[in-house]
């Protein structure tokens, strides 16, 4: 189970990136997104980010003491939470996926409160909720964002 959970936690290794793991994280939940928004209903969507975000908790509670250190740049899959929660349910085009990454990555590197706070819950849930909160950041700026230009061109 360990190795599964190392699998899992590390996006498929992309975690083992040698520069911005983060990143390269996020990336493949961008390539997640494309694919369950292809076979997914937005319900579909919300339910898979539930189990994700349930065995992201496990996953990373697991990696963590495999290796020995809180919340290691290897795991991965709170970032592809992460972009998953920020596009979920909005109808995007590629300039809305693009400043949808951009602000998940400024907002899960700020750490706005309180995103930092809740880095310190235990385990897994340490390493997943700061990424839901700055997702849900950057899904609230996306959305007023997309608002706003559909409210100019009316």
């Amino acid at each position: 189970m360990k190795r599964l959970a190392v699998v899992v936690s590390t996006g498929f290794y992309c975690g083992y990136a040698p520069v911005a793991p983060g990143t390269v994280g996020s990336a493949l939940g961008l390539v997640v997104f494309g694919v369950l928004r292809a076979i997914a209903s937005p319900l579909g969507e919300v339910v898979t980010i539930a189990v994700l975000l349930a065995v992201g908790v496990w996953s990373a509670s697991v990696t963590e003491r495999y290796v020995g250190r809180t919340d290691p740049g290897i795991i991965v899959i709170d970032e592809i939470v992460g972009m998953l929660l920020t596009f979920a349910c909005l109808n995007v085009g590629f300039g809305s996926l693009v400043f949808g990454f951009v602000l998940f990555r400024v907002f899960d590197i700020v750490k706005p409160y309180p995103a930092r706070a809740c880095e310190r819950l235990p385990g897994g849930w340490g390493v997943m909720a700061d990424d839901v909160v700055a997702a849900l950041y950057a899904q609230a700026v996306l959305r007023g964002g997309i608002w706003a230009i559909a409210a100019l061109g009316a």
